[in-house]
């Protein structure tokens, strides 16, 4: 009970990014820059054992922005100039110019390699169809609908691919489900068609909003486990879920990947308490709010460490393995 996890991406080493940075310039071969990819995911593989985590991630070196990696390696998308973000960072947004469609599977071999480093089971992990539309750009579908269904269907193959790779969990991020609440319901409908047939422990993360608005209604998306932040919103949305019961799996977050403080053990074994009030222990999992690639590789790891020690004690005064 209790096991621990992350939600998926962690901090580029120094000498990935420099990689990334020549291959977009030219200065680097597609081979030369996955060979840096791999290295960068063997190390995180044996980081996560060394520190003790029950299910481990490939770390998403090989991935820039989690929508981006997925609509850059399917027919149909193209690339937008700049878009302003916020403050002075702007990005370049997935354009739909056509009918999209996933040729190759995407997130399979890094998934198979990392897998291949470990005795301890690797999520496999796509971003959703609702979040891939949601933070694109669509000038060929006649409405959003439209595009939701045609990448839930693609999105599937690739689920359906990495369970035949060896998955035993495999995480569909839909962080943007909570931003747009009076769409829901089509969220849902793309989440049954993605995770249609699956056998392995299916996984949502949802981030970024107003968990109330939508509330109950994310306990129909079809998934087994839904992995929620609470650390960033110190634990106030928990409220939400004592009424209707929760009937799900939960992965709860209980580190602020936000802040570049460590966290201190007794605060994480409080933080993991106050989850334990809503939530039955026998469905609960522990992982950090969202993503780690925002800290910086010490702050990623000190948090971990902490994570899993106060998840170590809490089981103790438990009486629970």
């Amino acid at each position: 009970m209790l096991l621990t996890a992350t939600v998926g991406s962690f901090p580029k080493p120094d000498y990935l990014v420099k990689a990334r940075n020549e291959f977009a310039s030219g200065k680097l071969s597609k081979e030369e820059l996955t060979q840096s990819e791999k290295k960068a995911t063997e190390e995180c593989i044996r980081l996560q054992e060394e520190i003790g985590l029950d299910i481990l991630v490939p770390g998403e070196m090989e991935r820039g922005d989690m929508v981006t990696y997925f609509a850059g390696n399917m027919d149909g998308f193209g690339v937008s100039g700049l878009v302003r973000s916020y403050g002075n960072r702007y990005y370049r947004k997935p354009v739909v110019k056509g009918q999209v469609k996933r040729g190759q599977p995407i997130a399979v071999d890094i998934f198979k390699y990392a897998q291949s480093l470990t005795e301890k089971p690797v999520k496999g992990i796509v971003t959703g169809p609702y979040t891939i539309c949601d933070w694109s750009f669509n000038e060929y579908y006649g409405h959003r609908r439209e595009l939701v269904m045609a990448l839930a269907k693609e999105i599937h193959k690739e689920v359906v691919d990495l369970e035949g790779a060896g998955a035993q969990y495999i995480q569909i991020d839909e962080p943007a489900i909570s931003t747009r609440p009076d769409e829901i319901g089509l969220a849902i409908e793309a989440m049954k068609i993605v995770t249609e047939g699956i056998k392995a422990k299916t996984i949502s993360h949802i981030c970024y909003g107003d968990f109330a608005v939508i509330y109950p209604r994310i306990l129909d998306l079809d998934v087994d486990q839904l992995d929620l932040e609470f650390a960033n919103s110190d634990f106030a949305n928990l409220e939400t879920f004592r009424h209707p019961q929760f009937t799900k799996e939960i992965a709860a977050g209980v580190l602020d990947v936000h802040s570049h403080i460590i966290e201190k053990k007794d605060d994480v074994k409080e933080n993991i308490r106050k989850v334990l009030e809503v939530f039955p222990v026998e469905k609960v999992y522990i992982d950090p709010d969202c993503g780690l690639k925002t800290r910086t590789p010490d702050e990623a790891e000190a948090k971990l460490k902490v994570m899993v020690e106060a998840v170590k004690e809490v089981r103790e005064e438990l009486g629970v393995e």
